[in-house]
């Protein structure tokens, strides 16, 4: 038998990246020759084996025929007579179906050394149409290559318009879409992502309340960028400079302005109240898409709140009691974390803002410091008990936020 490393262990050596997983072929055998040297089966599909040492992914050679809709419509074909060419064929983009043996030599029967040095995302072969998470996956990759200057081939782009117009996308499985769109989220340039997905009209299929941003306006004097989708576009982008593969804080990027989308016309291009209007359609995009339960809470309260993080500093000390306590933010400080780096990315998510400062965020953690260190010791000692100890510790908290509020005051009058 022969093997050989395959797929983004190649991809990735070739751009002169990290390789993380290295995934491997394995021509001329079966199921049983592995088992013989002790490597472990853990496909349920097609015969995967895991290495006995280094445990590492060793696949038969396989090829795969259409048998139905969506992902898992497909019937596979894995024994010892499938070429390597064969395997590489089922393969999504050129870039992912190359090969190298334990000498070094390369196998590139689609070109993908030449798409790679020319930043190209382009499908294998007409085959690509048949599996409808491949419209994610490029859109992912996009997100994940962008940066170096990718883009997707234009015939690619073709056929994941035509993979939309022919109602593929529509089988996509809830699972499979949150799977890649929070991959996406955790990759350098989430904006192609959604560009992507915009441009073959899968944006409107499989969030049509992210779609519904794009040619809403907002006030020039706020947002030059006018557009809440390009508006959008720059806060996931800004969220993943801030919070490098946070697939939470993306999130919560991704959802924080949905209520934009929701504004009587009459009233644009203004948003007063947005930030109520989105919960109920980013509440239905959670619950479609079964996202788990602390990116879904989070993104709530980010899309709740994300306004009174901006004006931190004009808060009474009882309402910023409040945002702390909705927050769950003394007991979880790592949660509020995130909050703000979703929110700092809100307020540089703008044209020609991508370096603002953000003192909110240094002033909501003093916040959280300060009525943090309010002990209930100190009121037990007092001979308080029960309810009487929650209603003081309150008092306590909110008058140490009104002595932090003062001294910042003082302080931005000094300087």
């Amino acid at each position: 038998m022969d093997i050989y490393l395959v797929g983004g262990a190649v991809r990735d050596s070739l751009l002169g990246r990290p390789v993380v997983d290295r995934d491997h072929v394995v021509v001329g055998a079966r199921p049983e020759d592995l088992l013989a040297l002790g490597y472990k089966p853990v496909g349920k599909d097609f015969p995967v084996f895991l290495h006995p040492a280094t445990g590492e992914e060793y696949a038969l050679a396989r090829t795969e025929r259409k048998s139905g809709h969506g992902y898992h419509g497909f019937v596979f074909q894995a024994d010892a007579t499938v070429t390597l060419e064969q395997d590489l064929a089922r393969r999504d983009l050129t870039i992912n179906a190359i090969a190298r043996d334990a000498h070094g030599a390369l196998t590139d029967p689609h070109h993908g050394v030449r798409d790679i040095e020319a930043r190209v995302l382009r499908h294998v072969s007409p085959a690509f149409v048949e599996d409808p998470v491949r419209v994610l996956r490029v859109a992912r990759f996009a997100a994940r290559f962008a940066p170096l200057g990718f883009s997707v081939a234009a015939e690619t782009m073709a056929l994941m318009r035509q993979m939309v117009r022919d109602g593929e996308v529509d089988h996509l499985v809830p699972e499979r879409v949150w799977a890649e769109t929070r991959k996406a989220l955790a990759e350098p340039q989430p904006s192609a992502f959604l560009r992507v997905l915009r441009e073959c009209g899968a944006l409107a299929v499989l969030f049509p309340e992210i779609d519904a941003l794009y040619g809403v306006p907002q006030r020039a004097e706020f947002h030059p960028e006018i557009d809440t989708g390009a508006h959008l576009e720059l806060v996931l982008d800004a969220a993943a400079t801030l919070a490098p593969g946070n697939d939470v804080v993306g999130f919560c990027a991704l959802v924080h302005d949905l209520g934009k989308a929701l504004t009587p016309v009459e009233e644009l291009p203004r948003h007063v109240g947005h930030e109520h209007r989105g919960v109920a359609p980013l509440r239905a995009l959670a619950t479609r898409l079964k996202v788990p339960t602390e990116h879904a809470a989070l993104a709530e309260q980010v899309c709740r709140e994300h306004l009174n993080a901006h004006r931190a500093f004009e808060l009474k000390p009882a309402t910023l009691l409040k945002l702390l306590g909705a927050l769950d933010a003394l007991r979880r400080p790592a949660r509020l974390e995130l909050f703000l780096a979703a929110c700092e990315a809100d307020k540089r998510g703008r044209l020609g803002h991508a370096q603002d400062t953000y003192p909110q965020a240094a002033y909501l953690r003093a916040a959280r410091a300060a009525a943090a260190a309010v002990d209930a010791a100190a009121f037990v000692a007092q001979g308080l008990s029960g309810p009487a100890i929650g209603t003081a510790m309150e008092a306590a908290r909110i008058v140490a936020l009104q002595q932090l509020k003062t001294a910042q005051a003082l302080g931005s009058a000094g300087g």
